[in-house]
């Protein structure tokens, strides 16, 4: 594992893999969807799941379509198109690390009994907080949100690595004297995979 691997894999992988078991072990032919599927969380999410031989469609912008095709995912949204939860498919697990949506919103996109799980973004994921007990409570679905548990699956993911069924996808990596890019790539959601930024000492 080189070093800019062992960069990106521990965030978020265990982000990825604590999203995608937070009720428990997916079951093989599950359909899953991944929100963001072009980030550092998703990319590590997809080839998660597909150890557990589970359907996955994946949402981001369409300059990112082609990679997340060519790291497994079956199905692939381009979400300024689209919207995923009017296309009147339904999943049983959908992990969102963007939450830009409201909870009756992801509702309409759920199996009975499906979960929801958000792994990122701070205003909506409040709203999940607040009205996803009520929403779950009628609609018989579970909405969570998923707080990062240091370390907590990095075992798994080191036996994937080590197995060659875990390869991060790095945005970069990049110099030092190219943060401000980097952090720009990031803030615009244009990255594909984890930004990493390499440090070299003379």
């Amino acid at each position: 594992m080189t070093f800019e691997q062992a960069a990106a894999i521990p965030e978020a992988g265990t982000l990825a893999y604590q999203g995608l078991l937070a009720r428990g072990p997916l079951k093989p032919r599950q359909k899953v969807l991944i929100n963001g599927a072009g980030g550092g969380v998703g990319t590590l999410a997809i080839q998660i799941a597909k150890v557990h031989d589970v359907e996955v469609t994946g949402v981001d912008l369409a300059e990112k379509l082609d990679l997340m095709r060519s790291i497994g995912y079956d199905h692939v949204i381009d979400y300024q198109k689209e919207d995923f939860t009017k296309r009147g498919e339904r999943y049983d697990l959908i992990l969102d690390t963007k939450t830009n949506r409201l909870p009756f919103d992801y509702a309409r996109a759920l199996n009975p009994g499906g979960t929801y799980a958000t792994v990122g973004g701070i205003s909506r994921a409040l709203q999940v907080v607040l009205l996803g007990p009520w929403i779950g409570g009628l609609s018989k679905k579970n909405f969570l949100v998923v707080k990062l548990k240091p370390n907590q699956g990095l075992p798994y993911l080191c036996e994937l690595f080590e197995a060659g069924k875990l390869v991060p996808v790095i945005d970069g990596p990049y110099r030092f004297t190219e943060v401000r890019e980097a952090f720009r790539r990031y803030g615009a959601a244009e990255h594909k995979g984890e930004v990493v930024v390499t440090i070299t000492q003379h």
